[in-house]
């Protein structure tokens, strides 16, 4: 009996922040499964490279560090990929900042607020612009196959709001309408555009809040599931999507939350 595989053998994906967090278990996971991955990093230099030699060195896996906080940036690391490997067939966009302490929007910075957009959304428009622009340069392989996917990071903040963090739930909410934007118009090329969003995952950056002793397990009870995902849990439905068994779907929003955005 014949085994299924989610197989990217020959792709070239692009994966924004992916030293660490969800960003580096999809970078494992895409190599896994057979592609060459160039991904960003900005100050983790120790934990990129470390990451690079564990995904078989720079034959299959190169990372470039990249500030992500205009639009010129973003072109800069698409173009990087391409100098990298040759062509580009995936963009998944990682990245992104959450400002930790709570800001009530009477008090919240302009300096704060454009921090936020910059980063998590100035940023992708750069970087969808060239990656859209170089997958169209490209030989499609076939009148019903993709010639590229791209899949953003959204959150569940994005669909139901978050207060105190109104500029990071601003920013997922706008990817979410970018993808659904983009599909409409992609699709027709062959450029399959979806979403993934996570809802609290055990990173880095949900560390304090997560291992807060109140804040904690107030969380954890919000998730029908009774706990945090991992890394690995977002990465496995974002590498599908990138795979043939997602060819008719575009314009998705998946949510990866252990059943949270439903109750909140």
């Amino acid at each position: 009996m014949a085994s299924v595989a989610l197989s990217l053998d020959n792709k070239v994906a692009l994966i924004t922040g992916g030293s660490r967090g969800i960003g580096a278990e999809t970078v494992r996971l895409f190599t896994a499964a057979g592609a060459r991955v160039a991904f960003s990093f900005r100050q983790a230099r120790e934990r990129a490279e470390t990451l690079v030699l564990d995904c078989g060195g720079p034959s299959r896996c190169v990372a470039i560090e990249q500030d992500l906080t205009n639009p010129a940036d973003g072109r800069a690391l698409v173009a990087g990929a391409v100098r990298s490997f040759g062509r580009l067939d995936i963009l998944v966009v990682n990245h992104g900042i959450w400002p930790s302490d709570d800001a009530p929007i009477a008090d919240m910075t302009e300096q704060q607020w454009r921090g936020t957009m910059s980063v998590n959304l100035d940023s992708v428009f750069g970087l969808v612009q060239a990656a859209v622009a170089q997958m169209d340069r490209q030989e499609r392989p076939g009148p019903d196959e993709a010639c590229g996917h791209i899949v953003l990071i959204s959150s569940t903040a994005g669909q139901r709001g978050e207060a105190f963090h109104a500029d990071y739930a601003v920013t997922k909410g706008a990817l979410i309408s970018l993808t659904k934007s983009l599909s409409t118009e992609l699709a027709p090329r062959g450029i399959r555009v979806n979403c993934v969003a996570p809802g609290w995952v055990t990173t880095e950056m949900s560390a304090a809040a997560l291992g807060h002793p109140e804040l904690g397990p107030k969380i954890a009870a919000g998730i029908p599931v009774g706990r945090a995902g991992t890394p690995r849990e977002i990465a496995g439905p974002v590498l599908f999507l990138c795979t043939p068994w997602a060819g008719f779907i575009s314009g998705e929003v998946l949510n990866v939350n252990g059943g949270a955005v439903l109750v909140g």
